[in-house]
């Protein structure tokens, strides 16, 4: 197969056609003159900046997609007490000047009581300040940088998906283990996603890693970076990518005869997503013969929540219920599930603090106990430490069967503490309370 240059400009031009303030602190609680932003009698609402259009889209628009499922069956079935979530999601096609923009619309003009799930490091890195300084309790950041778990200088701000480095330190271990003396290559996007994996996975394969390549989410176009991969003979690859790119960097390795064992984290990992971003670029080369499908064949992926293809996972299987009901058309994707499980543990987390709902409130409860679910992890939220998920499982797709767990979920630290197995014991759907109704 000849290099797929033509896949970096189909990528280019979908990309394009997708595209088309200084505050005083506030505690949050509001006054009787200056009552809670967002909350009435009635309604809460709810904000989010998300990649609806740009290179970031394919996959992570399934986020919202899934969080705002979650909240209209809510919805449908009384609400939390008695107030309705209204979810209003931003498109910042993963630009963080645009990011600025919609995040300081939601909190002026819309006024918002919460962020829920903003996506992505470098655009989130934009608003963080903004949010805090105006007391805007920042939940569940959609991003594995470390920056989202320093409740000192970011008090309203929490965590959400295992953080870069655990995840890292985790696949690293795994690798040295079960890959002993084969060389590793990393491809990274070239923001805190590379420093922060690299602490991680290097505590364990430092001696064997033969190449370091980054990219940039606004070029599509990943040649180069693969063609080093190869010339360095890495045998194993790990892709420190969104979606787009690990797909472009599967097919780009295949049409130069460069065929490691790829490795991708829980945010990159969307097998359906990545098939499909395939399938797509394949169109007009060699590679459009070929079932896109056996690209991804033997993929590995490390993960913290419950997968779409997991059909015997409880939650999985409740989350399918209220996808076919609420997202008529839409593929069911692991990112799908990610925003399902942002939106429960809010609701949770609302049922929670009762119907006395203010901004302080809800960070003093988000903070005072442990909160289980769908997570297959620990998920951590405590006055020290806003770090969100604690580790992850490490599984094998196969194509048209259930990924097989190859490890299951362990946890680590940020730093250079032990990986632990951990033996959750989740519980189950119709265990959890999540509105006002009886079913």
């Amino acid at each position: 197969m000849r290099p797929l240059n033509i896949i970096a400009s189909a990528l280019a031009v979908a990309v394009l056609a997708t595209s088309c303030g200084d505050s005083e602190p506030t505690d949050g609680t509001g006054t009787e003159e200056n009552p809670t932003p967002g909350v009435t009698d009635d309604s809460i609402v709810i904000g989010t900046h998300q990649p609806l259009t740009g290179a970031a889209s394919p996959g992570f628009v399934h986020v919202s997609t899934g969080a705002r499922a979650v909240f209209d069956h809510i919805n449908d079935h009384g609400g939390i007490h008695g107030r309705r979530i209204d979810y209003r999601v931003e498109d910042d096609a993963f630009d963080p000047a645009r990011t600025m923009d919609v995040t300081r619309d939601l909190i002026d003009e819309q006024e918002i009581f919460a962020m829920l799930g903003g996506l992505g490091t470098p655009t989130h890195e934009a608003v963080i300040d903004d949010l805090n300084a105006e007391g805007v309790p920042d939940l569940f950041v959609s991003s594995g940088a470390l920056a989202w778990d320093s409740p000192e200088e970011y008090p309203y701000s929490f965590g959400f998906q295992v953080d870069y480095s655990k995840e890292a330190k985790i696949q690293g271990s795994y690798i040295a283990e079960h890959f002993p003396g084969d060389d590793v290559g990393l491809l990274y996007q070239n923001d805190d996603v590379g420093p922060s994996s690299h602490a991680g996975i290097e505590q364990y394969l430092i001696d064997d890693i033969v190449a370091w390549e980054s990219y940039d989410p606004g070029v599509p176009e990943l040649d180069g970076q693969v063609a080093e991969l190869k010339e360095a003979e890495a045998d194993v690859a790990v892709c420190y990518c969104i979606p787009a790119y690990l797909g472009m960097a599967i097919l780009e390795a295949r049409s130069i005869g460069y065929e490691p064992q790829w490795v991708a984290p829980s945010f990159g990992g969307d097998v359906e997503i990545i098939t499909e971003l395939i399938g797509r670029y394949a169109e007009g080369t060699p590679a459009e013969d070929v079932p896109p499908e056996a690209f991804t064949d033997g993929l590995i992926i490390t993960a913290f929540l419950p997968m779409a293809a997991q059909t015997e996972d409880p939650w999985t299987a409740f989350f399918r219920e209220i996808h076919d009901e609420y997202n008529e058309g839409a593929p069911f994707t692991d990112t799908t599930v990610y925003g399902m499980v942002q939106a429960v543990l809010f609701a949770r987390l609302l049922m929670e603090v009762g119907p006395d709902l203010d901004r302080e409130t809800l960070v003093r409860t988000l903070e005072s106990r442990e909160w289980e679910g769908p997570g297959l992890v620990p998920f951590v939220a405590t006055e020290e430490d806003h770090s969100g998920y604690a580790g992850v499982m490490v599984v094998q797709h196969h194509a048209g069967e259930e990924p097989e767990v190859l490890q299951e979920p362990r946890v680590t630290d940020s730093d250079g503490g032990e990986i632990l197995p951990f033996d959750l014991e989740r519980p189950a759907p119709d265990e959890i309370v999540l509105h006002d109704g009886e079913d």
